[in-house]
């Protein structure tokens, strides 16, 4: 059987929800592909534009794991379910090919730098009168309007300029950048949020319009509640030992016979629920631990006792013991996380079967339906799908090949 027609569900029927919606994107890396391959798992049809003289997607090149040329698993990860079309959109005539395309898009996506999409021509002002429909979302690092307008931009950066990195680690260690590049994947959510939520305007009012955010943006609003602590009542949110969240206590890590877990009482059922599980009742009721506030102010001494206790038994015998009953988590490194018989349960990972004949495996989208079957094709070959696709466009043969030798598309 190919795997990647194999339903998730053996009981699907239904088409994927986004079938029929043509998403033209110009993208590159991480933040824009991990936002539309969303789009290409749930059926729409996303066409990578790629440059042609630049050997496309850098993302392609991405180490230190490869498939094959132009083909690392990194790229793999984020383009899956997609198309490719090599297009140079800097020479006037694959300007007039990108345009064409747009007559019977829904959406263009791109995640280029903030000054670039007005210079290409992807605004909805510059391709309005191809289809007055179309929806342009814009993702860029800073904004396409202000004083850094043109500033390149990455994740890293975000999470050290919007205090991010101030709120992770230790209290007396150096400023922490998260373990994956969660600026980069949320504000690509966000992208295919709001592209989404245009279309779905386009198609009732038959205009379309410009969408933007950038990952500034999504990682200033990401600050959230210690945002509207300090907007609202001027307090600055401080790291916390192991982890552990602000106010909410015992809320953290505990070192445990064998490693670690995360305790999450944050709900205050959950604290005499933990004391009567661990033997020590008596905690519940003492006038230092009795609600948030006071373990809050006591937060050292009660970790100390916890602790105590914690570092008699392994993580496994605490995931049994309080599993189901308290909020209660291992900590696990990359290797155990992925094999864990849960991740089994869920069906987190599924096989691609890909045209050389490897066999893949990759992580499963975390949306489901109880009645469709979502695509499971590999991430296209540069330019794969160059010749279907300007045919499908009305383009001759002979066009084509003239394209190719003007090196508007590759070969």
């Amino acid at each position: 059987m190919n795997h990647a027609s194999m339903p998730d569900n053996p009981g699907s029927h239904r088409t994927p929800p986004l079938a029929g919606m043509r998403i033209l994107a110009v993208e590159q890396y991480g933040a824009g592909p991990f936002g539309t391959s969303y789009l290409a798992d749930l059926g729409a049809e996303v066409i990578k534009i790629e440059n042609p003289t630049g050997g496309g997607d850098v993302g392609r090149y991405v180490g230190p794991h490869f498939f094959g040329a132009q083909d690392s698993h990194f790229y793999q990860t984020f383009n899956r379910n997609k198309r490719s079309l090599t297009l140079d959109l800097k020479q006037p005539e694959g300007l007039r090919i990108f345009q064409r395309l747009v007559t019977q898009a829904d959406a263009v996506i791109n995640n280029l730098r903030g000054d670039l999409p007005a210079k290409l021509g992807l605004t909805y002002e510059a391709l309005k009168d191809f289809n007055p429909r179309i929806v342009c979302t814009h993702l860029s690092a800073y904004g396409r309007e202000g004083s850094r307008v043109s500033w390149p931009g990455y994740d890293y950066l975000m999470q050290a300029e919007a205090g991010h990195m101030m709120l992770t680690g230790e209290p007396d260690g150096p400023p922490t950048r998260y373990g994956l590049s969660i600026v980069d994947l949320m504000t690509g959510l966000v992208a295919a949020f709001g592209l989404l939520a245009a279309i779905c305007s386009a198609r009732e009012t038959g205009v379309g319009t410009d969408v933007d955010t950038s990952l500034f943006d999504v990682s200033i609003h990401n600050l959230n509640y210690p945002a509207t602590w300090y907007l609202n009542a001027g307090a600055i949110t401080d790291r916390a030992p192991r982890s552990g969240h602000p106010s909410l206590v015992p809320s953290q890590l505990f070192p445990t016979e064998d490693g670690w877990i995360f305790v999450m009482c944050n709900k205050e059922k959950f604290w005499p629920l933990l004391c009567h599980a661990l033997g020590r009742e008596a905690w519940a009721t003492d006038e230092r631990f009795r609600t948030f506030q006071d373990r809050l102010q006591n937060r050292q001494a009660l970790t100390s006792l916890l602790d105590s206790v914690f570092m008699t038994a392994s993580t496994a015998q605490w995931m049994k013991r309080l599993s189901g009953t308290i909020p209660i988590a291992p900590v696990l490194d990359i290797q155990t996380a992925l094999e864990a018989e849960f991740i089994k349960e869920r069906n987190m990972v599924q096989r691609f079967e890909r045209t050389d004949g490897q066999d893949m495996r990759l992580l499963s989208n975390p949306i489901r339906f109880s009645d469709t079957a979502l695509p499971r094709k590999e991430a296209p070959a540069l330019g794969a799908d160059n010749l279907e696709l300007l045919h499908e466009a009305g383009f001759s043969h002979e066009e084509i090949e003239e394209f190719r030798a003007r090196k508007i598309i590759t070969t």
